[in-house]
């Protein structure tokens, strides 16, 4: 990819990590959509051929809240991007990607799952949550760009769940209980967040399993065993939405992943001031969240070398 200046900078301290920080998000500005939207595109395409069971579940009976969201989506992306859609008989178009005969960009072996469709008219992951007895459970899911954990173990379990490794936010948790009532409590509006976190490399597939985490936070591995921070850290930024679908009242959750080089702050217009509010934010996790983050034996390194950066 060919990187520009960052889309978003949350590790500013405008959004703090292993907090909620959920705001009110005006629905035009519910899907972005950029110069590497095709990019995407033939990356999910590709992983719904090579891997299709680990990117894509789905329950029995999830299917209209499905359709529920590729219609909003065939709705809001022609009239909101008008240069990378097209209205093409019964459905839309991606403009510059192979589409199926109804105007449907899919894969050829999911091809009649409507979220799969869905997932590939944007950048974003897309993952249905449906309230139960047991909570909101995860029902269905595109996740092609999961940032370090399984859509496989997280399939049909409930929130309090799926955050239970997450320090701060398990069962029990006030966090975890404050989650719950939001998503109780969500209705026609709409609400985002971002998290944040480093990576070696710009794989956009990037998953993690519940051992392998239990794994890297024991023996905290680098991430850049040849030393090389500089050539191989990423920032990996997540755009997270929440919309509660007007006819199922199911959840739809929005994940959108933006990869910048760590070095592309030298040529941010504010980098220094970026770069020295991020390794503020790094200096303040504690040892669980650096465990959970997979940054406990690099911490240090990337903290010198955006203090660098700061001050050049």
């Amino acid at each position: 990819m060919n990187f520009r200046s960052p889309t978003h900078t949350p590790y500013d301290g405008s959004s703090k990590l292993f907090t909620i920080g959920l705001k009110p998000l005006d629905l035009d500005a519910w899907i972005e959509v950029d110069e590497h939207l095709l990019l995407y595109h033939a990356e999910k395409r590709r992983l719904y051929a090579q891997i299709p069971d680990k990117v894509f579940v789905e329950e029995d009976g999830t299917r209209e809240a499905q359709r529920e969201v590729l219609d909003l989506l065939g709705a809001h992306l022609p009239a909101k991007f008008r240069h990378a859609y097209l209205r093409s008989g019964a459905g839309i178009e991606l403009t510059g990607a192979a589409c199926d005969s109804a105007g449907i960009c899919t894969a050829d072996d999911l091809s009649d799952a409507p979220l799969v469709a869905a997932s590939l008219l944007v950048q974003e992951d897309l993952i249905l949550m449906r309230r139960d007895d047991s909570g909101w459970r995860l029902v269905a899911g595109s996740l092609c760009f999961p940032s370090s954990w399984s859509l496989i173990e997280k399939f049909g379990r409930p929130l309090q769940q799926i955050h239970a490794p997450v320090p701060g936010f398990g069962p029990g948790t006030r966090p975890a209980d404050l989650i719950n009532r939001m998503f109780d409590g969500l209705q026609g509006q709409a609400v985002e967040r971002y998290n944040w976190s480093i990576q070696a490399g710009d794989a956009l597939y990037h998953p993690l399993s519940g051992l392998e985490r239990i794994d890297r936070a024991t023996n905290r591995p680098s991430s850049f065993p040849d030393g090389d921070i500089d050539a191989h850290a990423f920032i990996r930024v997540e755009r997270q939405t929440l919309r509660k679908l007007p006819v199922s009242r199911d959840i739809l959750f929005t994940i959108r992943v933006h990869l910048d080089p760590l070095k592309v702050l030298a040529r941010h217009p504010e980098g220094a001031t970026l770069a020295a509010s991020f390794a503020a934010e790094l200096q303040a996790l504690d040892e669980a969240q650096l465990d959970y983050k997979g940054m406990t034996a690099d911490r240090d390194r990337l903290v010198t070398m955006l203090r660098t950066l700061a001050l050049s």
